[in-house]
């Protein structure tokens, strides 16, 4: 019998270790959901909270433009309820527009045009108490400027939002052409909207930034932080922090000096995420002609990082978006050449395995991916640039 069990012990444990090993070998599965778009449709943005997972996007039909959103129920998207429409918009690949709710209240924006130059463009904010009658809209901005106004972030922030954009007042240099560019610098801005999405208070976070490139906000402990790219005198263009700490905004701070000298915007903002006073920010950079996606954690609402953690496989286009898990990794999502990737990354520096969500394009007209986190599961959302609309899937966490 001590014989028999000696045998049969060993092979007990490593049938067992081969289950073990099976489990962990095993691919989550992406889920294709119906979309609830029409074509052409395009500039999706998800947003996920408590009460549940908002989609938006833009469709365009002649000379008319429509913001919509659905929220999703199971594998489902509702019907689209309509929030805004304009014959004035303008309306951008990278540039798109945000809904966000804080449980109660929706808030969300577009972009209208002011004046006939190509940068001449205002931001509207539109507001709901129940997310079916939509205010009409209000500008997010005073300065009356005809000038560049746009890439917005919004996120709740208590009872209130907290909204953060690129300002081009002071590109606005009278008897300029803007046609040709901008003349002066452009800044980055802060306000605090209440719950009805009327502007509280305003701030000027950045005198000198980057000209089109997506800002990203998020709340931590301490308060708002924005992240965003900064642009120095000598045209190096990295990524910059400021938090709201002791009742004031913070210097701006460099992440880490990538030093990537461009003499032109990328377009291709940071996404920056925070649970408590955890805190992972995601970005695109090309220092020395070398594309990459980086990844860089905080465990105290950004006053230090650690250290960057590169996660491209060498065809890196950017285009990242990020989410921050309870045991405090991260899932990052960008685009390796025309392939939606997604990727867990722990703040120790490993990664798991990436997988491929979608094949897209590296095209403009693919716009920028979304993800979000859904309870126990990823969403995404992003534009088929054959069939000009938005698809979505899921992936389990």
């Amino acid at each position: 019998m001590n014989k028999l069990f000696i045998f049969v012990l060993p092979i007990l444990v490593i049938a067992s270790c081969n289950v073990k090993e099976q489990k962990s070998m095993e691919t989550p599965t992406v889920a294709y959901l119906p979309s609830p778009t029409q074509s052409p449709s395009g500039e999706p943005y998800l947003f996920s909270d408590t009460s549940g997972t908002y989609l938006s996007w833009i469709e365009k039909k002649e000379t008319e433009s429509t913001l919509n959103y659905s929220k999703l129920t199971g594998d489902q998207w509702s019907a689209p309820i309509m929030m805004a429409s304009g014959k004035n918009w303008f309306v951008n690949w990278a540039d798109y527009p945000v809904v966000v709710t804080n449980g109660k209240e929706f808030v969300a924006h577009y972009l209208d045009k002011s004046g006939e130059s190509t940068y001449a463009y205002d931001i509207q904010l539109i507001s709901s108490q129940d997310g079916k009658i939509w205010s009409a809209p209000s500008l997010l901005h005073n300065d009356g400027k005809q000038a560049e106004h746009g890439f917005v972030s919004i996120v709740p922030y208590g009872e209130n939002f907290f909204v953060s954009w690129l300002d081009g007042r002071n590109t606005a240099m009278e008897g300029m052409d803007h046609q040709e560019g901008h003349h002066g610098e452009m800044t980055v801005r802060a306000a605090i909207l209440n719950k009805e999405g009327r502007k509280i208070t305003e701030w000027e976070l950045d005198n000198r930034v980057c000209d089109c490139c997506q800002t990203s906000a998020t709340i931590t402990n301490s308060g708002p932080v924005v992240v965003y790219r900064d642009r120095s005198s000598e045209e190096i263009r990295d990524m910059s922090i400021v938090r709201w700490v002791g009742n004031q905004w913070t210097e701006p701070k460099s992440i880490h000096p990538d030093n990537w000298k461009i003499a032109g915007c990328p377009v291709n903002g940071p996404r920056v995420v925070a649970l408590n006073n955890s805190l992972a920010i995601a970005w695109f950079s090309m220092p020395e002609g070398e594309a990459q996606v980086n990844v860089i954690f905080s465990d105290d609402g950004g006053a230090t990082f650690g250290k960057p953690i590169r996660i491209d496989e060498g065809k890196a286009i950017g285009r990242v978006d990020i989410v921050l898990l309870e045991d405090g990794n991260a899932m990052v999502s960008w685009m390796e050449g025309p392939s939606i990737k997604v990727v867990e990354v722990k703040s120790s520096g490993e990664k798991e395995v990436s997988l491929t969500i979608a094949s897209s394009s590296d095209s403009r007209s693919s716009g920028f991916p979304q993800m979000t986190k859904s309870k126990d599961r990823l969403l995404f959302a992003w534009t088929d640039d054959k069939e000009k609309i938005i698809k979505t899937a899921s992936l389990p966490l």
